[in-house]
């Protein structure tokens, strides 16, 4: 990841004051289909980060599921091709939520999140 991304990321972060937690490009997100095909808003969400992941998950329009094969592995360094517009948002740490379009933006945190 460039430096003009972290330091993207970094100045999200501050507008929303929440701290810096960097994304490993190199581990994977889980991201639904539909992401790929342009649907607006963006939604994301982040978990801690274990067993490879970075604890992102990414979809996209108003349908969420809990099923299991809702989401599908994806290494983070695709999210370029995939939906560039997000990238900005990956550097809010686990707890943090985001949905997005080309003309708005939501940022929270989530405490519920992280509940066990």
């Amino acid at each position: 990841m460039s430096e003009d991304i972290r330091e993207t990321q970094r100045k999200m972060c501050v507008k929303f004051n929440a701290a810096y937690f960097g994304c490993d490009l190199s581990l994977k997100v889980g991201i639904y289909r539909n992401v790929k095909d342009g649907l607006r808003p963006l939604n994301g969400l982040r978990l801690q980060p274990e067993g490879g992941t970075c604890g992102w998950y990414i979809w996209a329009g108003d349908k969420f599921s809990d099923a299991p094969d809702f989401f599908v592995p994806l290494h983070a360094t695709h999210i370029e091709d995939w939906a560039p517009l997000i990238i900005p948002y990956l550097g809010l740490p686990p707890g943090w939520r985001f949905i997005v379009t080309e003309h708005y933006d939501d940022v929270w945190e989530d405490p519920h999140l992280l509940a066990k």
